[in-house]
């Protein structure tokens, strides 16, 4: 008999349907349980014409939403159905991704850790909390290999990195202070590399949201 899970991973990718840093759509919805099953890869077929599907970045094409997408209704129904309500959803900046699928806290699941919070850092040379991305958290403390495709992200992969992460921090760092403590040094020595948006302040046209280099002049919500 399969494991009842408590804890849940939940990733989303999506593609440009505007040039604004806040035109995106749902176009890939994963979750992964605690016993790092995957439970859902689903695609989603953008209702809005898509300016970009920042390939690159998220590893979708026409062709593969055209050929495996189903309507965003369809897709967010199989991850309520997978979802008990005492479950709790983890992942990198989790409440964005329960917002872009419409879930709410205390009907659809019952509460979320966000790995930003979980993993941040006080950094004392800048007076000031360091908080890290998902990639580089995982090659840090998990030695997780870079990805090996051309697209930096993949919500199934991204997915089970974020229950990786969850589960080292409470089976691993939360029993022992030590190992906290290593990997509190360990992430605030080795320089992060750049993100996409960093190295590319738009692509195919599409602000890609880095406060600094923003191109759109769109708010900046979070």
């Amino acid at each position: 008999m399969a494991q009842r899970a408590k804890y849940y991973a939940i990733d989303v990718e999506a593609v440009a349907t505007g040039t604004d840093h806040n035109a995106r759509s749902v176009a890939q919805i994963s979750v992964v349980d605690e016993y790092m099953r995957v439970l859902l890869n689903a695609y989603v077929k953008p209702d809005k014409p898509v300016v970009s599907y920042l390939t690159p970045l998220t590893g979708l094409t026409a062709e593969v939403l055209e050929r495996h997408g189903v309507p965003l209704a369809q897709a967010v129904g199989q991850v309520r159905l997978l979802l008990p309500r005492d479950a709790v959803l983890v992942g990198q900046n989790i409440g964005a991704d329960v917002a872009w699928l419409g879930l709410a806290e205390g009907r659809d699941f019952e509460g979320m850790m966000d790995l930003q919070g979980l993993f941040r850092v006080w950094n004392d040379k800048f007076r000031s909390w360091s908080v890290f991305a998902q990639g580089h958290l995982a090659k840090v403390l998990l030695a997780w290999p870079d990805p090996t495709g051309a697209n930096e992200h993949d919500a199934v992969e991204d997915a089970r990195k974020s229950m990786a992460l969850f589960n080292h921090h409470r089976h691993v760092l939360t029993p022992n202070p030590q190992a906290m403590a290593a990997a509190h040094a360990a992430l605030l020595s080795v320089p992060p590399p750049p993100s996409f948006a960093k190295r590319n302040a738009s692509y195919e046209g599409v602000c890609m949201g880095n406060r600094k280099t923003c191109t759109c002049g769109a708010p900046f919500f979070g």
